[in-house]
């Protein structure tokens, strides 16, 4: 079986996707809204729509089962519909009331998805993701994506017991097929999921993600790869965008933010476990990678989840209502 290193990635930077609006509409339409979210996704259940967005040279068609990437863009345009007659102005609704009883043959139907993830993820993602990225439901690698997408779709609009959880699943299914696809559609910047789409590197990287605490050296992951020791070099920093060491570092202050977050684990302990000769070497590497202490981080992250459980019990309206 091949190493599932994107699953690794999605849990250790806890990607999820969250419905965050959406519109059914007939006959000449445009929507002008800000962006609010770092990363969003918009995909075209039905119908057809021409979107344009700062950074993007000219408009992008989406056609039925479509899905824009807008990574770190401030606005959004696109209009759509056939017809006489003034384009009307809408605005997305977060209770997705123009949703319910949309008609596919006739109307556009558009949803948009905030991927929620936490800091580390968001540069991850953000650095190995263009400003917009095009992935069409026609591409033979986009098979799922259809699927996925009809999928959430309908519990959007159904109001069946459980559609809440139902919906924040789909939506983070939905993102897996859109990576999945974008991968193959796409030439990727340099980045971690160029990375892992690598089948050359693929050897090495599965070397780092098995045993991150052993002294890697560039001779034994070279030969993983069946590579010259030089060729090796330059091919990963080429496809990730660093040196395989400094990769290896990020790696490791991923698992150890994820450890710190989630557990007691002792900083002395995870320092040896994540291969540092003393607490106080990983501490230094540590701050220096994430911007604070291991101890500073786990309180501040705490405090926040706290903070976030507490507003997720508090009275507020479904909003897949």
């Amino acid at each position: 079986m091949v190493a599932d290193h994107l699953s690794e990635v999605f849990d250790l930077v806890e990607v999820h996707g969250l419905v965050s609006g959406g519109f059914a509409a007939r006959g000449p339409w445009v929507v002008r809204s800000p962006i609010e979210d770092p990363l969003k996704l918009l995909a075209m259940v039905c119908g057809r729509t021409r979107l344009t967005a700062d950074g993007v040279d000219g408009p992008i068609e989406l056609e039925p089962g479509d899905v824009v990437i807008l990574n770190n863009r401030s606005w959004l345009e696109h209009e759509g519909g056939t017809g006489d007659g003034p384009r009307q102005e809408i605005t997305p609704e977060e209770n997705f009331t123009r949703l319910v009883g949309a008609d596919r043959d006739i109307d556009d139907v558009v949803i948009g998805i905030a991927v929620d993830i936490n800091p580390a993820g968001r540069a991850l993602l953000q650095q190995a993701l263009p400003p917009v990225g095009h992935v069409r439901a026609s591409a033979a690698a986009a098979a799922n994506l259809r699927a996925s997408l009809d999928r959430l779709f309908d519990e959007v609009t159904g109001n069946r017991m459980g559609s809440a959880f139902a919906i924040r699943q789909y939506g983070q299914l939905l993102l897996l097929e859109v990576l999945r696809a974008y991968v193959d559609q796409a030439e990727l910047p340099s980045g971690w999921l160029r990375l892992l789409a690598d089948e050359r590197l693929r050897p090495a990287l599965s070397l780092m993600h098995a045993e991150p605490g052993r002294h890697w050296g560039l001779e034994k992951l070279a030969q993983a790869a069946a590579m010259s020791r030089t060729s090796f070099a330059e091919r990963f920093r080429t496809v990730a965008g660093v040196p395989p060491l400094t990769y290896l570092n990020r790696w490791r202050m991923l698992l150890a933010q994820r450890a710190l977050r989630g557990g007691d684990v002792r900083v002395g302990s995870l320092a040896g476990e994540l291969g540092y000769a003393s607490e106080s070497a990983f501490s230094t590497a540590f701050k220096r990678e994430v911007g604070e202490s291991p101890l500073r981080y786990r309180y501040r992250v705490r405090d926040e989840l706290s903070a976030r459980s507490r507003s997720h019990q508090s009275p507020s309206v479904d909003r897949a209502q």
